[in-house]
């Protein structure tokens, strides 16, 4: 029973792949990571979810939906505002591209 199975390669970002337009891909791509990092957060605090809702200022069951992996309810803001309230800082590089004629990275 083998069965030929296609195997496309990635574009590197799952949003993107799954059709999402581009712009929309790369933010719901930069929610995930960020997300991603608060969830990781919140399991090395060993933080219940009462004290991480507590925390980040928001009711238990947004702990819960930040746990389900369910980022696309956030914007990204809100996302940067929580790693805030767990202490953590979080800069912005703006990169203009070299086709414009200057290499210049800008860190906020």
């Amino acid at each position: 029973m083998d069965k030929d199975i296609k195997v496309e390669e990635s574009s590197g970002n799952i949003f993107l792949d799954l059709g999402f337009d581009e712009e929309e891909a790369k933010e719901e791509l930069l929610k995930a990571q960020l997300g991603a990092e608060i969830f990781r957060i919140l399991e090395h605090r060993k933080l219940t979810q009462t004290k991480a809702a507590r925390i980040l200022e928001v009711k238990q069951p947004e702990i819960s939906r930040l746990k389900s992996g369910k980022f696309s309810y956030y914007s990204v803001e809100r996302l940067m505002r929580f790693l805030n309230r767990l202490n953590c800082e979080v800069s912005i590089h703006i990169a203009w591209p070299e086709s414009e004629g200057a290499k210049r990275v800008i860190a906020v």
